[in-house]
């Protein structure tokens, strides 16, 4: 492969760190070098060696996108720390091409004292812009960051959440080559995360490379292409991303079975005697609800298209036809949209699309296919509701987005006319769900257990 088609190129990194058992032994390691010059001690060591790293080596070639996993203490973070270049491996070499942008600690650079205008310079000029690039780019950082209105003021006024989204505007500007990023995107309100993944989606589609690092195997199996599981005993494994995630998964839990094991040893159980044909039901409890709180209608949401029709407004109504903002998973709604035309619309087509943290469309739904042969027609100046009945999900918890769209045509053959990106958001309080997206309807659970005749269960 030649020099210019990788774009981290990592050659047995290995990485240890001293570790003292004391302030003291620290003191001692600092002045044993002076002794042993002037009074010829043996040599001699007060620290103990945390290898962190030990002999990794993998290649991530230009736009790909590769996740890296494994569990607590097996060195992601100082893996990610020596590509960036903020510390150096112990042994071995590292070779990167082109910029990199770290999305690790944001805003870790920043002057609490500066303002967001002059803590937008100075992380730019660290990150290699020059001051004419990030002039003619400010603006751009400061829309993308949603704070215009505090962009004078220090750092240290803001809450945690204007930080980071600056931080992330500047980065999201830098035009990078390489994008590091530790964890989940979790910056700022869900509609900025949405955000965030968009630049991350489109920064992939013009052929950026990302090294993405969580422990979330969905988010890598979503986002990456390749994976490299990290272990502490062995050689990284670099395979497909579907691969990498079912080694870790299977180490995680063989792991935890060697502790159970372990913590059950000289445990006595009790010996239950089986009665030949006997039956034992267990029915579910009630199975807890699901609360989901939906957010009122953005107008100022992110939007593109002709504006032949915009829509103005939606919300969730019940049963009876109020509008409701607190939701339960499994109960019937109805989700409203409110649209007017400027103009004659042959064939509009409605649909609503509902997102995960990632950006994934979960569910989505359209009218196109359903009143494509209705003759539905809507002149300037009409008001158009469309209604969408179903049964609410059962939504894993934590917070989902819902972009709402109007086009005119048939299929794919058809003109924008107002597309808003999250315009709603959705936040799943509580749930049974551990894995997955959603769960199963109208779910009954029960279990029989059968005794064997002559069996003894200990």
């Amino acid at each position: 492969m030649s020099s210019n088609e990788f774009a981290i190129r990592v050659t047995d990194i290995s990485k240890f760190y001293e570790v003292y058992s004391s302030p003291r032994d620290r003191l001692k390691q600092f002045f044993f070098p002076f002794f042993r010059k002037f009074f010829g001690r043996l040599e001699r060591q007060y620290y103990k060696q945390f290898w962190a790293l030990n002999n990794v080596s993998f290649e991530i070639k230009k736009g790909e996108t590769v996740g890296i996993i494994g569990r607590n203490g097996a060195g992601k973070s100082t893996l990610l720390q020596i590509i960036c270049g903020t510390l150096h491996p112990s042994a071995g070499s590292i070779e990167t091409n082109g910029r990199i942008a770290a999305l690790l600690e944001l805003g870790s650079g920043f002057n609490p004292e500066f303002s967001g205008r002059e803590n937008v310079f100075l992380n730019a000029a660290v990150l290699g812009l020059t001051r004419k690039e990030a002039e003619a780019r400010f603006d751009d950082i400061v829309a993308f960051s949603e704070i215009a209105d505090f962009i004078d003021q220090p750092v240290k006024t803001y809450s945690s959440g204007m930080y980071v989204r600056l931080a992330f505007s500047v980065i999201a500007h830098v035009d990078a080559d390489i994008l590091i990023v530790d964890e989940a995107l979790a910056v700022g309100d869900v509609f900025f995360q949405q955000k965030c993944m968009r630049f991350l989606r489109a920064h992939q589609e013009k052929g950026g490379t990302v090294v993405f690092v969580s422990h979330d195997t969905s988010a890598v199996v979503n986002l990456c292409e390749r994976g490299v599981l990290l272990t502490k005993n062995g050689p990284p494994i670099v395979d497909a991303t579907d691969v990498i995630c079912r080694t870790y998964i299977k180490d995680l839990y063989a792991d935890r079975d060697i502790h159970a094991i372990a913590e059950s040893d000289g445990v006595e159980h009790p010996v239950l005697h089986s009665t030949d044909g006997k039956q034992e039901q267990y029915s579910a409890n009630e199975l807890p609800d699901n609360p989901i709180r939906a957010s009122p209608f953005r107008d100022e949401a992110e939007s593109f298209g002709n504006d032949g029709i915009r829509i103005l407004n939606a919300w969730f109504e019940n049963e009876v036809g109020d509008r409701i903002s607190n939701l339960v998973g499994g109960d019937s709604v109805r989700f409203t949209l409110l649209a007017k035309a400027t103009k004659y619309i042959n064939n509009p087509a409605f649909g609503i699309m509902i997102k995960d943290r990632l950006g994934q469309y979960v569910f989505a739904e359209g009218t196109d296919l359903a009143f494509r042969n209705t003759g539905l027609r809507v002149r300037p100046n009409e008001e158009v509701r469309v209604h969408f009945s179903f049964r609410m999900p059962i939504l894993i918890q934590g917070d989902y987005s819902i972009n709402i769209a109007v086009a005119d045509g048939i299929g794919d053959d058809h003109v924008q006319h107002h597309w808003l990106n999250d315009a709603m958001a959705l936040h799943s309080l509580n749930s049974r769900l551990v894995h997955g997206i959603s769960g199963l309807q109208d779910l009954n659970m029960n279990i029989v257990v059968s005794s064997v005749a002559g069996a003894e269960l200990s």
